[in-house]
């Protein structure tokens, strides 16, 4: 074995979703997850509505509490600790308690998350939603932090727009600052969820540009979305999600164009 080969076995998962389950009520969300996703890789996730895709992201970053299960993001239990002193680190989840809200907001601060419907701030200004999150967790002056924004802007190709507010950008655009904002805290994961399903069929192919170029820079990506050729494109694994369950992964070749499994057939007969 290389040493190469050596490096990659012992550094641990970007993300690791252990038998997670999930559900409200009567109704089983998510159901015995199992999904390892390694550093540098962008993983699209997708799957009818109402399939628990959407409910997975928001497990990954402690949103959504799982009943059973646990998420591990960088070797580090998310929104959980181990019950009692001395619990080795190699010796599993064993009892779990739950982090206090101070502590799962810092876990959060390191996973980026760009939302459907862009959750920007509307009294700020482009600039100071970007600049917010760093200068707000003391990981930068609010000098360097809106220093930062700019670079981020200029990033996602809205520069010109550092003073204007929410309200006054397309869908698009506001999408694009909500990835410089997701950016902002230098994340090692990025989770999108559906992130053009909330705009106009134009404005799409702007925010999906910006994303393919985040798709070459290493950070770890994991999207839910429905655009197919989008997914053809710039992921290394395609996830098909069905009933809470992983029905089928693997490269995109495989998985959008010689899928193994019946479910995975039919629901790509309905959307190609």
């Amino acid at each position: 074995m290389t040493s190469a080969h050596i490096l990659e076995k012992a550094a641990p998962a970007a993300i690791e979703v252990h038998n997670v389950h999930k559900w409200y009520g009567a109704h089983r969300v998510l159901d015995g997850i199992d999904l390892t996703i390694r550093p540098g890789e962008v993983t699209v996730i997708l799957g009818p509505s109402g399939s628990g895709k959407s409910t997975l992201l928001r497990v990954v970053n402690h949103l959504e509490k799982p009943e059973i299960g646990h998420v591990s993001v960088g070797g580090e239990l998310i929104g959980v600790k181990r019950h009692g002193a001395g619990v080795p680190t190699g010796a599993g989840p064993g009892r779990l308690k739950e982090l206090s809200e101070r502590a799962i907001l810092a876990q959060r601060s390191r996973i980026g998350f760009v939302f459907q419907n862009f959750n920007l701030f509307p009294h700020l200004t482009v600039l100071d939603n970007v600049a917010a999150a760093p200068a707000a967790t003391g990981r930068l002056t609010k000098p360097a932090a809106q220093e930062l924004a700019r670079e981020l802007l200029e990033r996602v190709g809205l520069g010109g727009k550092a003073g204007a507010y929410p309200r006054q950008l397309s869908g698009g655009q506001q999408q694009r600052v909500a990835i410089a904002r997701a950016l902002a805290l230098r994340p090692g994961v990025i989770l999108f969820d559906e992130p053009t399903s909330a705009l106009d069929p134009e404005l799409v192919g702007e925010v999906l540009a910006v994303i393919k170029d985040l798709a070459t820079s290493g950070t770890t990506l994991v999207i839910v979305t429905h655009e197919i050729g989008f997914a053809r494109e710039v992921a290394d694994r395609v996830v098909f999600i069905d009933g809470g369950r992983i029905v089928e992964q693997g490269p995109p070749g495989q998985v959008l164009d010689k899928p193994r499994h019946e479910r995975t057939r039919d629901f790509l007969a309905k959307v190609l």
